[in-house]
Order: C-alpha cells, then sequence, then structure tokens
C-alpha cells in the first residue's frame, strides 16, 4: 500500500509542475543567436514589429489553434505585433534545432531581433495579453487601460 500511496504522491507533483510550466515564458539561454538565425530562416524579418511571435504548431493540437486565434485577435487591435505560424511537421529540422519538444511552443522575437523568450504549451490568455503589452508600444492605450 505505501509504494502505491508513494506513486499517486509523486504523480500528482508532476501533474501540478507540469501545469505550471504549460505555456510560461522561459528567459532565453546562452547561445540563442543560433535561435534566432533558424527563426530568421523560417520567414521571422527582425524590425519587422514590435514583437514576433513564432508558433509552432501541428494539425491536430487543439491547444495550438487557440493559441492561433488568441494571438490572431491581439494583432487586430496591436498593429506592433507580428505572428508567424510554423508547421512543426513540415519543418522537422528547424524542430530538431530549436528543441521543440511539444506544440504549441512559441519563440517571442523583439524588434532588433533579439529572443526574449520561448514557452511550451498554450499559454494563458492574460499572461499572452500582458506579455504582448509590455512589448508593443502603446498597445495598452488602444484598449483603453492607459499606456
Amino acid at each position: 500500500m505505501g509504494v502505491l500511496a508513494g506513486a499517486l504522491v509523486l504523480t500528482a507533483v508532476v501533474a501540478w509542475w507540469l501545469r505550471r510550466r504549460d505555456g510560461a515564458v522561459r528567459a532565453p539561454e546562452r547561445g540563442d543567436d543560433r535561435t534566432v538565425a533558424v527563426l530568421t530562416g523560417l520567414g521571422v524579418t527582425a524590425g519587422a514589429a514590435d514583437l514576433t511571435v513564432v508558433q509552432f504548431s501541428t494539425a491536430f493540437c487543439g491547444p495550438c489553434r487557440a493559441t492561433r486565434a488568441r494571438l490572431q485577435q491581439l494583432r487586430t487591435t496591436r498593429p506592433g505585433l507580428a505572428y508567424v505560424d510554423v508547421d512543426a511537421e513540415s519543418h522537422l529540422e528547424a524542430v530538431r534545432e530549436l528543441d521543440v519538444r511539444r506544440t504549441p511552443t512559441l519563440f517571442y522575437v523583439g524588434r532588433d531581433g533579439s529572443l526574449l523568450g520561448r514557452s511550451s504549451g498554450a499559454p494563458r490568455a492574460g499572461e499572452l495579453t500582458a506579455l504582448v503589452d509590455a512589448h508593443v508600444a502603446g498597445a495598452g492605450a488602444r484598449d483603453g487601460r492607459g499606456g
């Protein structure tokens, strides 16, 4: 009985930890110049927008569709936001190079071409909006929240 209880506790802890990490933005790591180079090869252009969000998706990924819809909605009210959707199945070399292990995986690229961060799993809508607003000039003013 003790082994079963231990297994259940371990499973609960792992599930909690995964939920906490799901969609959380991680800061860039060392060597992310290569990441930016790979993203550039996929059509990401530095300087094209205040913030470019690159999303790796697959055709049957429900969270990918929800994240795509949220980003497209944000783009309508935030002209400084660019969005690039990459079909992970069609770009396996980039997937391996960038260590994309699940979809959606998002990369956040600043106007200067620097990698601001990445997230794996569907980001929470409020957190995604806050991240966009923090990097897109005047985004809050368009929502009536001040700028």
